[in-house]
């Protein structure tokens, strides 16, 4: 796929999540980054179990590829457990997911919001370059003495 999206299409998403209070102490500022960092180091490492842990029980995934075509929601772990799965076991080369950009916009006690950038890296053909870049959101809820990603959506400025 080559399609590309105009210039500001994620606007829309975007203003979604307006900013907030972010009613955290640095601790648990930190804590919500890292989860998204191993958020990423898991889909890059194909480790599932990584993946898993860092998702609620009912968590799900939306997408928008290139400004539109749709996917989703995934709903549930075990769901997009199986979803990343059939992805990895497409893939031929190493990816890389670089969040850049990542800023929680608004959090409690109990939920957070952030935004992100995605730029995404893949080593095909004997070379590197970025094959796709997009933002994510995502809100977190702090389950079981944890951070984790409940709801992730995934906008992205081309398709591959």
């Amino acid at each position: 796929m080559s399609a590309q999206a105009a210039p500001g299409w994620g606007n829309a998403y975007l203003s979604r999540i307006r900013p907030g209070e972010v009613a955290l102490d640095p601790a648990q500022q930190l804590a919500v980054h890292q989860v998204l960092v191993r958020y990423a180091f898991a889909l890059d490492q194909q480790d599932l179990a990584a993946l898993e842990s860092v998702l609620t029980e009912n968590a799900t995934w939306t997408f928008k590829f290139a400004g539109q075509n749709d996917l989703g929601p995934v709903a549930g772990r075990a769901a997009i457990l199986d979803f990343v799965r059939e992805a990895i076991d497409a893939e031929t080369d190493q990816r890389r997911h670089n969040l850049v950009n990542l800023v929680v916009h608004s959090a409690d006690a109990g939920t957070a919001l952030a935004h992100a950038y995605l730029m995404l890296t893949s080593n095909a053909g004997g070379g590197s370059g970025v094959i796709g870049t997009g933002f994510y959101t995502f809100r977190l809820e702090h389950d079981g003495g944890e951070w984790r990603i409940a709801d992730l959506f995934l906008g992205t400025d081309n398709a591959w």
